[in-house]
């Protein structure tokens, strides 16, 4: 009976297709309805979930106490199409380094930027990226810092209209984008390597 299960798994493995491998990341960029829609456009990106997360507090709600806490979105990609230092470049260009007070229009400490890792290696890669950006403004100051990974809080309840947020409102988050006037900083900054 085992031998017969044994070999009928083995066959059921070798026919059914085999998962994606999947990588995680965990960046604040300020408003997570802009940090979704910069990454779901990137090939090899599975996945965008806007959440929180660096607080103390636990189940952060937008609404409700989210003291500590960054927005911020967990990013799934296919480590097959690009890596963590490609999620990385991709992140900079899509924020104000820069900017202590927050990100854009969205001023506090909820909106700041910054890169969580959760490991030694992805802190060696975040600390290489960003010492390129440093290196690229040497008259400004890069203030995103590089903080271990911590809890990270996807929306839910009564919130989850904000997940997916560009597609569900497009006209309303369009609006929002302009009038925060998020890609003209983002050209300001990066130029041509905006990817706006």
């Amino acid at each position: 009976m085992k031998s017969t299960l044994a070999s009928l798994f083995l066959t059921a493995a070798t026919l059914l297709p085999l998962s994606a491998q999947a990588d995680t990341a965990v960046l604040a960029g300020g408003c997570f309805w802009c940090m979704e829609k910069d990454f779901e456009s990137l090939p090899g990106v599975s996945e965008v979930i806007s959440g929180f997360t660096g607080g103390s507090a636990e189940n952060p709600t937008y609404r409700g106490d989210h003291t500590g806490h960054y927005e911020a979105v967990e990013i799934t990609y296919d480590p097959e199409v690009l890596d963590y230092k490609d999620i990385l470049d991709h992140f900079w260009v899509n924020i104000d380094p820069f900017d202590d007070r927050g990100q854009f229009c969205d001023k506090g400490p909820s909106y700041l930027s910054a890169v969580f890792v959760a490991n030694e290696e992805e802190r060696a890669l975040a600390e290489q990226t960003r010492q390129a950006v440093v290196e690229r403004f040497p008259d400004q100051t890069v203030v995103t810092p590089i903080l271990p990974l911590s809890t990270f809080y996807p929306i839910k309840g009564d919130e989850i209209a904000h997940q997916d947020f560009y597609k569900k409102s497009p006209i309303r988050y369009k609006a929002y984008r302009f009038s925060c006037g998020r890609d003209r900083r983002l050209q300001a900054i990066w130029g041509d390597d905006a990817t706006v």
